[in-house]
């Protein structure tokens, strides 16, 4: 048996291009054939349980080899073979029947991934790497003989009679000048412990060196030895392939440690596990998070049939899930999968919305089970939760009955718990529901204080997205408007129509503006006199609502801009039913008016946080002389 032909193909060009573009991705080569030998041995061992082979099946198992001297590099299997027929059938006919179009189309391409895996390419993604690549193979079949083939990177290729003596696949690979980092013991294990860690046949690569007891030495202590064994990538259990009932919670934060080491144990966990309209299981953390959260992606891994592919998952898992930790398994996405490919592919849109609705089932039983527990994860799990009613609409519709609000109190109220609770003391004269939040309970204490006075109830809203957590209830509830604490004086923060009595004549009245806005002196300031409880502070500066927001969202890059470079500019009210008013205007000059004046003024930026530098200085000199 001995045959040479040339690849079905109308150009030369193949291998130039891939080794052109996959080059920056050259390391996948070793992610496709070993895959491809795992598969082989999944096949045999497939056959044997239908009754379709009957010889011994042996330790199924793939080993990785290298030899720096001769530059080779060896994926051996004991799977299933393949006859001369299969080798023309499998590595010739297939990988090229489509190559001149691969080649006009992807001439042009960016991104390795985009290639492989269009045109059956994974074999090929050798020649990535090598300069050479044989095959020896025996198939499983009765009275098979060994067949080899041998490529060099051109489009001719050689079968002949084989050397192989037992079942299964050889392939080797010559490698080529510039792959040489490849002949490296470190760097092979590297790229075998990335890929393969849950692969579900054996993988070796070499032997290591461990020691054993060995008895004891004369005096009586234990001695040890050192043993030769076998060098196994995939130790690791695969939970996301057992079933829910066989697991105790053990395994399940057994298996978090091994995916990341160095975290803290995570609050809960969903398994996923569905085979319609497509195949899919895995394992969801929750993890702890802060609030000063940077957004860290790339902590769920995405693997096909056990083999890891990328935790570049974006598309297949939500956008508010993208914290989550964990791992996703699903044959549906090819090895070769893409960008392109992610955004274009029905399953994985499919995908994305089973994921969300389990998040909502898993969150919503949580809730109704153990309702103290759950309001006890709400600081860790709330920027999920948040993040999810503001970017997905079917998940709000399901998170509005367990999605919570907590107050500065730590009191937690579900959406219509808290409207029942306020609505009595908080709506307007026009008939909207008030809430009001604050960002910082301890800079604005004084505020909260205020509201508590007239008997408001005041949100805590401090966490990196509610900003437009806060945007997105007013949009979503009806006749809800919702207010930060220190956007007006108490009295004005929830109109009534209530007018309170204004101590001050007209004439003093704009004695009392002069007066302050000569000691102020600046534009962004603007003062007015307002009639306010004669308890409330004499000077309460603030930023309107609205005006606030925007610049907030444009400091977040929430699109802006517009109102992110628009100066600050503030509203100084000042109580003019206080008792300090009065000792202003009675004081017996301009300077001790001047003086009183900037004093209330700075106590009132420096409860805002507003009052720094120069200013600062000065205060606190003009504090010490005034005591």
């Amino acid at each position: 048996m001995q045959e040479k032909g040339t690849i079905s193909i109308h150009t030369e060009n193949i291998f130039p291009i891939i080794k052109k573009f996959l080059y920056s991705d050259n390391e996948i080569f070793l992610r496709e054939l070993v895959s491809n030998a795992s598969d082989a041995t999944q096949k045999i061992k497939r056959l044997a349980s239908l009754g379709q082979y009957n010889g011994e099946l042996g330790e199924l198992k793939v080993e990785v080899a290298f030899d720096e001297k001769k530059k080779t590099i060896t994926i051996s299997d004991n799977g299933i073979g393949m006859t001369a027929e299969e080798i023309k059938k499998y590595i010739n006919q297939i990988a090229f029947s489509g190559a001149t179009e691969f080649v006009e189309k992807f001439k042009d391409a960016k991104d390795a991934n985009e290639i492989i895996g269009k045109f059956g390419l994974g074999f090929y993604s050798a020649f990535m790497v090598a300069e050479k690549v044989e095959i020896q193979t025996l198939s499983y079949q009765d009275g098979a003989e060994p067949a080899s083939w041998i490529c060099d990177g051109s489009t001719e290729f050689e079968i002949a009679k084989g050397t192989r003596t037992t079942r299964g696949t050889d392939v080797i690979l010559y490698i080529n000048a510039d792959s040489e980092e490849f002949l490296s013991k470190y760097k092979l294990q590297e790229i075998l412990d990335k890929y393969f860690k849950f692969l579900p046949t054996k993988l070796v690569f070499g032997t290591k060196t461990e020691s054993e007891p060995d008895g004891e030495d004369k005096d009586g202590k234990p001695q040890y030895k050192s043993v030769e064994k076998e060098n196994i990538i995939n130790g690791a259990k695969p939970i996301w392939t057992l079933a829910p009932a066989d697991l105790k919670d053990e395994d399940y934060l057994q298996f978090y440690k091994e995916l990341y080491p160095f975290s803290e144990d995570p609050l809960f966990w969903i398994h996923l596990n569905v085979d319609y309209p497509f195949n899919l299981t895995g394992v969801l953390y929750f993890p702890k998070l802060k609030n000063d959260v940077e957004f860290q992606r790339n902590k769920i891994k995405l693997f096909s049939r056990q083999v890891f592919i990328t935790d570049e998952v974006k598309d297949i898992v939500p956008e508010f899930l993208m914290l989550l930790h964990g791992v996703i398994d699903s044959p549906d996405i090819p090895l070769n999968v893409s960008r392109s490919f992610l955004q274009a592919d029905g399953n994985v849109k499919k995908i994305n919305s089973y994921i969300t609705k389990k998040v909502a089932e898993k969150l919503a039983e949580l809730f109704k089970k153990d309702r103290p527990a759950y309001e006890q994860k709400w600081n860790d799990i709330g920027i999920f939760v948040k993040y999810g009613m503001i970017s997905e609409e079917k998940f709000y519709e399901k998170a509005k009955d367990f999605g919570l609000f907590k107050n500065t109190d730590n009191q937690y109220f579900t959406l219509e718990e808290y409207k029942e609770k306020v609505k009595a003391a908080q709506t307007d004269k026009d008939g909207n529901v008030v809430y009001l939040y604050t960002i910082d309970p301890a800079k604005q204490d004084a505020f909260i204080q205020s509201a508590k006075k007239k008997n408001y109830d005041v949100l805590l809203m401090d966490t990196p997205i509610d900003n437009h957590f806060v945007s997105h209830i007013e949009h979503k509830l009806e006749k809800v408007q919702l207010k930060r604490v220190d956007a007006d004086v108490a009295d004005k923060l929830i109109d009534k129509g209530e007018k309170l009595e204004h101590a001050l004549s007209e004439d003093q009245t704009k004695k009392v503006k002069e007066i302050f806005e000569k000691a102020i002196n600046k534009p962004a300031y603007q003062v007015n006199i307002e009639a306010m409880n004669p308890e409330e502070l004499p000077v309460t500066v603030t930023m309107d609502e609205f005006m606030r927001r925007m610049k907030d969202m444009a400091a977040m890059g929430g699109g802006m801009s517009f109102y992110g470079n628009m100066p600050d500019s503030y509203k100084v009210a000042i109580n003019g039913n206080h008792k300090l008013v009065s000792k202003i205007l009675q004081a017996e000059d301009e300077n001790t008016q001047a003086e009183l004046a900037k004093q209330a003024f700075d106590l009132a930026l420096l409860s805002q946080g507003l009052l720094t530098g120069a200013d600062l200085t000065a205060f606190v000199n003009r504090s010490v002389s005034l005591i």
